[in-house]
C-alpha cells in the first residue's frame, strides 16, 4: 500500500505543473488579447477624431453636445427656468471641460453657423464658457422629469423641423441634454461629448472631452 502511494504521488505532481503551465499560457494570452483590443480601439478612435474634424471643417453639420458636468440626476421637484438655484448646475469640473470644448473648436478653426442651447442653466453656461455667446431654442430643453415629459414629441418634431430647414455651409451647435440626443440620434452620451451628424441625422463621430 506505501509502495503503490509513492507511485503515485509523482503523477500528480506533474499534472500540477502541467495544469498550471496552461493556465499561464492561457493568462498571457488573455493579457496579450486585451492589450491587442486597447491598441485596436485606440487606434480608432484617433481616426475617427481625425476624419470628423476633418468633416466639421467641411460645414453643414450638426453638433449636438450634451452639457458639461453637472453631478447629480434630474432636477429638483421646484424646478424653475428663471432660477439657476433650483437646478441641477455645472461643477468646477463642468465649468474646464465646457472651455476645454470651446478651445477644440478654435484650436481646429472649425467654424459656426450658429450656437444653441436648451433653455436649462447647465446648457446655457456650457454655451457660454464654450463659445461665449448663444441664443436659446426650446427645442433643446430636457423632457427626461415627468413634469416635462408631455413635451418629448412636439419638441423633437420641431427640432427635428429646424434642422431640416437650416441651411449654412458653417455648422450648427445645439448645446442640449441626454435625453435629447438619444432620442434624436439613437445613441447615448456622456457629459461634454460631441457628437456630430449630417442634416439626415447620420452620425459621422464623435469627440470626447474630459
Amino acid at each position: 500500500f506505501k509502495d503503490a502511494s509513492v507511485m503515485k504521488k509523482p503523477k500528480l505532481s506533474l499534472k500540477k505543473k502541467k495544469t498550471e503551465k496552461r493556465k499561464k499560457k492561457e493568462k498571457k494570452k488573455k493579457v496579450f488579447l486585451l492589450l491587442l483590443i486597447g491598441l485596436l480601439n485606440f487606434g480608432n478612435y484617433a481616426f475617427s477624431s481625425e476624419e470628423t474634424i476633418k468633416a466639421l471643417k467641411k460645414g453643414g453639420k450638426i453638433i449636438f453636445i450634451r452639457h458639461a458636468i453637472a453631478p447629480g440626476n434630474g432636477d429638483p421637484d421646484n424646478i424653475n427656468l428663471k432660477d439657476c438655484n433650483t437646478q441641477r448646475n455645472l461643477s468646477k469640473e463642468g465649468i474646464k471641460q465646457s472651455e476645454k470644448i470651446g478651445k477644440f473648436f478654435r484650436d481646429n478653426k472649425i467654424e459656426i453657423d450658429k450656437i444653441l442651447s436648451s433653455e436649462w442653466c447647465r446648457c446655457k453656461d456650457t454655451a457660454k464658457f464654450a463659445f461665449n455667446n448663444y441664443k436659446i431654442l426650446s427645442a433643446l430643453n430636457s423632457f427626461y422629469d415627468e413634469k416635462f415629459a408631455h413635451n418629448e414629441d412636439k419638441q423633437i418634431h420641431e427640432l427635428k423641423s429646424y434642422i431640416e430647414d437650416w441651411k449654412s455651409n458653417k455648422n450648427l451647435v445645439l448645446v442640449t441634454h441626454y435625453v435629447v440626443i438619444s432620442a434624436m440620434l439613437n445613441r447615448g452620451v456622456s457629459s461634454g461629448e460631441i457628437v456630430v451628424s449630417d442634416k439626415s441625422l447620420n452620425i459621422i463621430g464623435s469627440i470626447v472631452t474630459n
